[in-house]
C-alpha cells in the first residue's frame, strides 16, 4: 500500500508568521494535534500542541507554603488561584509569538509514493505522529498514524 492510498489532500497549514493564538484556535476547531507550516506551498515546519505545552512553564511553587490556623482550609484554592494566574500570564506571552518561533524544525517527510511501511516507521523511530507528503518540494497530503491504522483496517 502507498502513502497516496491512505493520505489527506486537504491539509489544514498555517504560514510561520501566523501568532501561536491563532494556530491553537485552528488546531481546536479542526480538532487536530498538529499541522505542516507552510511558505510558498514548501514545509518549512510542524507546529504541534506539545510544542506549545513546552512553552507553559510556569513556576513552581514551595510544598512548605501553608497559611496558619484557621486559614489552613483556604491554602489549596489560594496556590491553584496563584498556578492559574501564572499559567495564564504564560498563555498570554505566548500567544502573540509567531510560528516560527516555536514550530519543529526538523521536517521527516514521504511521497506519495513511498510504502506505508516506511511512514510508520519514520513516526516510530522519531515519535511523531504526522508526517507531510511532498512531491517536487511542494505540499500535496498528510499521513498521520490514524491514517495509516484506518488504511492497514481497510477503513478510510
Amino acid at each position: 500500500m502507498k502513502v497516496r492510498d491512505i493520505m489527506k489532500k486537504k491539509v489544514i497549514t498555517c504560514d510561520p508568521g501566523d501568532i501561536i493564538s491563532d494556530v491553537t484556535k485552528k488546531l481546536r476547531k479542526h480538532n487536530i494535534s498538529g499541522m505542516p507550516v507552510v511558505e510558498s506551498k514548501k514545509v518549512v515546519g510542524i507546529i504541534s500542541e506539545s510544542d506549545v505545552l513546552r512553552l507553559l512553564r510556569t513556576p513552581e511553587y514551595s510544598e512548605e507554603l501553608w497559611l496558619p490556623s484557621p486559614l489552613e482550609f483556604i491554602e489549596v484554592p489560594i496556590r491553584e488561584l496563584v498556578e492559574w494566574i501564572e499559567t495564564k500570564k504564560a498563555l498570554e506571552k505566548i500567544g502573540n509569538k509567531p510560528v516560527a518561533m516555536v514550530m519543529t524544525q526538523r521536517i521527516y517527510a514521504v511521497s506519495p509514493e513511498d510504502s506505508v511501511e516506511k511512514a510508520a516507521e519514520l513516526m516510530t523511530k522519531y515519535h511523531i505522529n504526522r508526517l507531510p507528503v511532498v512531491e517536487d518540494d511542494k505540499l500535496v497530503g498528510l499521513v498521520t498514524r490514524g491514517d495509516i491504522i484506518a488504511g492497514l483496517v481497510g477503513r478510510r
